[in-house]
């Protein structure tokens, strides 16, 4: 179900493109545009979301019940779902972004896996998987260099007199995904209280970065170019709607 469903229907998307464009990195690269033009309208609606929750808190009634409930935390929750009824909020809007892209980001690790194989049974399975409208002769096998990288393994990028590969992709995985988290805290308002909900945001800013960098350090390198280009869309969204801000991006901002 779960290759038929997503699986498939991905990796015959990134092979017609591949069939189109004729390199691998940029088919993952327009496929990664493409994805993340689909869910503009979900970022869209988050964003928005975040801002009905901002205004909510600065709500009379939103007040109210936590000074009135500040003890009795059940009954709190109650009349915050009470509120958020009332006022046509919904609290978790803003996952539903993250909630879609979570099968992407697994289905195109294996669609990675499939169409770059190199072994007899695995280019047997990946003909297997093609719709007819694609010609396996014509594609098969499938080159998976782009730039420095092989895009079947993990990515290093090595310099003459280092004795060791520089990890950039991981690096720049790390670092875009820091920017976008922390363009994604500023826009999303934290229903927690005090210090506890503010380190909570703290953790979530420097765990996905670290999560996604490790991702891109140790799994293949079209991963991690999805990532990467999916980041820097992100980022441009973020900043084409006014939302990204240089100073929120400071590592030493408190």
């Amino acid at each position: 179900m779960w290759t038929t469903l997503v699986v498939q229907p991905m990796l015959n998307l990134l092979l017609w493109i591949y069939s189109l464009v004729g390199n691998f990195g940029v088919a993952i690269i327009v496929f990664t545009i493409l994805v993340r033009l689909l869910l503009a309208p979900l970022m869209h609606k988050q964003t928005k979301s975040a801002e009905a929750m901002r205004k909510l808190q600065e709500h009379p009634k939103w007040k109210e019940i936590q000074r009135k409930y500040k003890n009795d935390r059940e009954r709190l929750a109650q009349e915050q779902m009470k509120l958020y009824s009332e006022l046509g909020v919904n609290p978790f809007a803003s996952c539903l972004p993250m909630l879609v892209q979570i099968p992407i980001i697994f289905g195109l690790y294996q669609a990675v896996i499939l169409a770059l194989g190199n072994t007899p049974a695995q280019l047997l399975e990946l003909a297997r998987l093609l719709y007819p409208a694609l010609n396996p002769s014509r594609l098969i096998p499938i080159n998976g260099q782009f730039l420095w990288m092989n895009l079947a393994y993990p990515e290093r990028l090595h310099i003459p007199g280092l004795p060791f590969g520089i990890p950039v992709m991981a690096i720049l995985v790390a670092l875009t995904s820091y920017i976008q988290s922390k363009a994604v805290a500023t826009t999303t308002p934290s229903t927690g209280e005090g210090q506890q909900a503010q380190a909570m945001n703290q953790m979530m800013t420097m765990y996905m970065p670290l999560m996604l960098g490790y991702f891109a350090l140790t799994f293949q390198s079209g991963l991690a170019l999805y990532f990467l280009t999916s980041n820097l869309v992100m980022i441009a969204q973020y900043a084409l709607m006014g939302k990204l801000s240089w100073d929120d991006l400071k590592f030493w901002r408190r």
